[in-house]
């Protein structure tokens, strides 16, 4: 059983339609980038596993969305609870006006868990997950908004992992960082793989390289080409593909 998959996945902006047929399934512990030029639906894609298009006006999804063989657009899932269970980073860092702990707590708090041991316990775990905890163990009443770019952004990967989802879904986690942040957040991610199936979405060919086992071109709303990332890179069975990873797309 695949840990994700879509299968003629179509969507609809009104009368645009923005997602065209598209099917792929994502294994467990593993870095799946999305790449394309902007506007050519990764994002949207992405958005459909944690069904947050659902938040848009005048959105229509036909197809299947399944996370571990089950169908996430069945009308009887929680989809409160099913959002708990997918970690969301975004493009720009956006931690809470709390502290430190009460970022990372945050999830388990709106959970209903107020033990102080298990809290401690979950936010130490979740911030050495994230390669933040030697940087802020001394100060974790310190306010989140303090932090520097980069550490907010790994600050926001802790606070996804504290209610311990199997899926991170990260849209461009890197794109506002500078260069050494940037770094520290693709290690980040090459480590987390062992726990958790990631999805990334990145406009940067080389980051899609490094750190993915298989990459997604799209363009124009379809899935233009779905591979590993070694044989992406090297040998694409697509111009489409050749031309943008080569950038010669036009």
């Amino acid at each position: 059983m695949y840990k994700l998959e879509a299968r003629s996945v179509n969507l609809y902006y009104g009368e645009k339609h923005a997602l065209k047929n598209i099917s792929m399934a994502i294994e467990a512990n593993t870095v799946t980038a999305f790449i394309g030029p902007s506007g050519c639906g990764k994002s949207t894609f992405l958005r459909c596993f944690n069904r947050m298009n659902d938040l848009i006006d005048n959105v229509k999804i036909t197809g299947d969305i399944l996370i571990d063989g089950r169908n996430v657009y069945k009308s009887k899932i929680d989809v409160d609870e099913h959002r708990k269970k997918i970690g969301m980073v975004f493009q720009k860092p956006n931690p809470f006006p709390k502290n430190i702990y009460e970022n990372v707590a945050y999830g388990l708090r709106i959970k209903g868990v107020n033990n102080k041991a298990v809290l401690d316990e979950a936010v130490e775990r979740s911030l050495k997950q994230a390669a933040l905890w030697e940087e802020v163990k001394d100060d974790l009443k310190k306010s989140a908004l303090s932090l520097s770019g980069g550490q907010q952004q790994r600050l926001c990967i802790a606070r996804a992992m504290a209610v311990e989802p199997s899926v991170i879904l990260m849209d461009e986690p890197a794109s506002a960082l500078d260069p050494i942040s940037t770094s520290k957040i693709e290690d980040l991610i090459y480590e987390l793989k062992s726990k958790y199936t990631i999805v990334i979405v990145t406009h940067n060919m080389q980051q899609a390289a490094r750190i993915s086992d298989k990459t997604a071109f799209f363009y124009l709303g379809e899935l233009i080409e779905y591979n590993q990332t070694a044989t992406m890179f090297t040998n694409p069975s697509k111009e489409q593909t050749q031309n943008y990873i080569t950038g010669r797309f036009g």
